[in-house]
């Protein structure tokens, strides 16, 4: 049924009094998808996929829910705990004929399949941080001295003027962030106050947070002057090198302002770069090489061509869930080869069996289906 009626605000409020007081009720969150679950339509990581599908911010967002609603993930999912289903039975089996020592499943296929979903398991995991990134935008921290040019670059990346410009040092006290889609990627920009000594309190607390954003970005782009001193930026260069060492982060020198000086051009002669490092000269206040700096940023991603890839997983549901199934496939390897009892072997592998179970919704609770659906939009 529709109903048509004026927009006035009041009269919309009267009509759905009257309705609820004739016992219709409002749609809860996800109401819609939860149905669909509940008569077998879809399985919990498909109707996850649905609250991913209307909160994508980018196509490559878009197409890893696409792909998890059609059921992708969800057939490799079943498909594992088939198989180790087939196994567990025949093992449980040995156990009513622990007496006679007989002996229904074949240690080296378990061994065998086990590995084999061990590693499926594992690749799904490693998925996680890539399709975590896809989900949420890739993090990147732009910092340098005050004035180097930083909300510049932002205003220059966002195509808006969204963060306050000026010669005067320390504009910048918290950080600014906000999003942009390029090539179908979305990058989270984090605009932080520039890094110098100051006895001003407030900058500080900026300062401070600033290298809390740098232990939080995927990509840091550390900006320079190009008019400074050669040994002045290699040597913020190596400080801020040293500080994300071991992090598993892009570094993405950038030599601002190069239009005011070309001599300071910076590359490869004057830093010998490790992998995953970069140096770029722009002009952000002119637009001089922003679109090589694009190229940078989605090389320095990691993302690769998404078309090339198999299943991604972006759900840190799924990805604890799969952690889960790994530890306990790990002890049914370990538990064959120092020939672990069938019963010990049995509790390992429905451990597993329960975790997979738990992805796509065979095993559940209500206070997981609450979790989910609470925060789908009103209505789907």
């Amino acid at each position: 049924m529709e109903i048509s009626c004026h927009a006035s605000p009041y009269i919309q409020k009267r009509i759905l009094e009257i309705l609820i007081d004739k016992g219709a009720f409002l749609a809860k969150p996800g109401e819609f998808t939860q149905r669909a679950y509940l008569n077998g339509k879809l399985d919990l990581s498909q109707a996850e996929a649905v609250a991913d599908l209307i909160s994508a911010e980018s196509k490559a967002a878009h197409r890893i829910a696409m792909d998890q609603m059609r059921g992708g993930f969800s057939s490799e999912i079943k498909s594992m705990r088939q198989e180790l289903l087939k196994f567990v039975s025949l093992i449980e089996l040995e156990l009513d004929f622990g007496e006679e020592e007989v002996e229904f499943a074949d240690r080296n296929q378990l061994k065998t399949l086990v590995e084999k979903i061990l590693s499926m398991t594992r690749d799904l995991i490693h998925s996680f941080r890539q399709g975590n990134v896809i989900k949420n935008g890739v993090p990147v921290a732009i910092i340098g001295k005050p004035n180097v040019g930083k909300s510049t670059l932002l205003n220059r990346l966002l195509k808006e003027d969204r963060a306050i410009v000026s010669e005067i040092a320390g504009t910048t006290r918290d950080a600014i962030e906000d999003t942009v889609s390029l090539e179908g990627i979305t990058f989270r920009f984090i605009d932080t106050a520039g890094i110098r000594e100051s006895a001003d309190i407030i900058e500080n607390l900026g300062i401070r947070k600033t290298y809390q954003k740098i232990d939080q970005a995927a990509i840091v782009l550390l900006l320079a002057d190009a008019r400074d001193d050669k040994k002045i930026i290699i040597e913020a260069f190596n400080e801020i090198r040293r500080q994300i060492k071991g992090k598993e982060k892009q570094l993405v020198l950038v030599i601002n302002k190069s239009d005011l000086n070309a001599e300071c051009s910076i590359n490869t002669r004057d830093i010998i770069l490790h992998p995953g490092e970069y140096i770029i000269n722009i002009s952000a206040q002119k637009g001089d090489n922003i679109d090589t700096l694009t190229r940078i940023l989605l090389e320095a991603s990691e993302l690769g061509n998404l078309d090339d890839q198999g299943v991604i997983i972006s759900n840190i549901r799924h990805f604890e869930a799969l952690s889960q199934v790994s530890e306990s496939l790990q002890r049914v390897l370990s538990g064959l080869d120092s020939k672990l009892p069938e019963d010990l072997l049995a509790q390992d592998i429905r451990q597993a069996l329960h975790y997979l179970g738990e992805i796509t919704g065979e095993i559940t609770t209500d206070e997981v289906l609450g979790n989910i659906f609470k925060n789908f939009c009103i209505g789907k």
